[in-house]
């Protein structure tokens, strides 16, 4: 009895091997005979991020392993410059209607498709509307800011990137104005964009290309202009290059920041309580003599010494570094010449 039960489970072990073979099939007499069977499909596999040219999604933009109807259109593509999620349930509906062999992992699986477009930057929509703007006899140096977050226009890929205001209209007591702007050609173009916002008048300013310390003698390599709006530029800036070069700041000034008339001065040549050379020119002659400094200033400026000899106080120009010279007859009579 007990090696019938073994022989049994032999029999019945053996024939599920055969069972789960392919190709393989067990005859009423016990023998295997190849049988033809059709090739395993190739499961389907989610493309996660996708771009697409043209104004629908179609399946194989979404599927792998696509074969039947793989062009077949089953969304509208988002605008261009724009994205759209799939979520998973929405994908699995398609795989379902299309007989593609895929279904989601989890509710969290998803596809983000992109439309391709090139972009119309806001620099050239901005001289567009200045072009436009000027049969209003504005000026040349103006500008124009938007009310709101505009950045650009996006276009679909393989448009002619044109711009076109169809119409602008702006009210000169608050420098308002309001346009209709499209971009591209024929079945490329967008849709009219209505822009708003204000035309302002320009101005050039000199500002640093890099923080200057105290002390350090501005030159025109540390400069750069950039475009400021006239009615938020403050009375005291600088605004011409000769006003800037060859000053030095009273403090560190950093990079970018309008420069006002208070924050810099001529380099200080002479500090208060320096030595000084004291001299005069007369015909044929120099004279010189020591003295003390009892103000600061730069080239040109009239300042206090005190002759050293004398203890008697002058006016004197600072002409050098630590070099005044007296200019006046009661300076050179008071000047006490070694």
């Amino acid at each position: 009895m007990y090696n019938q039960m073994i022989k049994m489970t032999l029999i019945i072990g053996l024939g599920t091997i055969a069972l789960m073979l392919p190709g393989t099939a067990t005859s009423a007499s016990g023998a295997s005979e190849v049988s033809s069977t059709a090739p395993l499909k190739t499961a389907s596999m989610l493309r996660e991020h996708v771009i697409v040219d043209d104004n629908v999604i179609r399946l194989d933009d979404l599927f792998t392993n696509v074969t039947d109807r793989a062009e077949a259109p089953v969304a509208y593509a988002p605008q261009a410059g724009k994205r759209a999620v799939l979520d998973a349930r929405w994908l699995y509906r398609v795989a379902r209607a299309y007989n593609v062999d895929w279904r989601p992992l989890s509710s969290k699986v998803s596809a983000t498709v992109e439309r391709a477009s090139i972009s119309v930057p806001l620099s050239e929509i901005k001289t567009e509307i200045l072009f436009a703007l000027s049969e209003y006899s504005l000026g040349e140096n103006m500008d124009v800011e938007f009310s709101s977050r505009f950045k650009e226009l996006h276009l679909p890929a393989g448009s002619v990137p044109t711009i076109n205001i169809e119409s602008v209209n702006y009210q000169a007591r608050t420098g308002r104005f309001t346009a209709m702007v499209s971009a591209g050609e024929g079945a490329g173009s967008t849709d009219k964009i209505r822009l708003s916002g204000r035309a302002y008048t320009v101005a050039e300013v000199p500002v640093l290309a890099s923080r200057v310390l105290r002390g350090d003698v501005i030159k025109s390599s540390n400069v750069k202009w950039v475009r400021m709006r006239a009615d938020r530029v403050q009375p005291d800036v600088l605004l011409h290059l000769d006003d800037l070069i060859g000053m030095t700041p009273k403090r560190g000034l950093r990079a970018g920041a309008p420069i006002r008339v208070t924050d810099v001065q001529r380099p200080q040549l002479v500090n208060k309580n320096d030595l000084v050379t004291i001299v005069h020119h007369v015909p044929n002659m120099i004279l010189t003599a020591q003295g003390k400094a009892l103000q600061h200033g730069a080239d040109g400026d009239i300042i206090q010494i005190k002759n050293a000899q004398s203890t008697q106080v002058i006016e004197a120009e600072i002409i050098g570094p630590g070099r005044v010279a007296v200019r006046t007859v009661a300076q050179q009579l008071s000047l006490n010449v070694n």
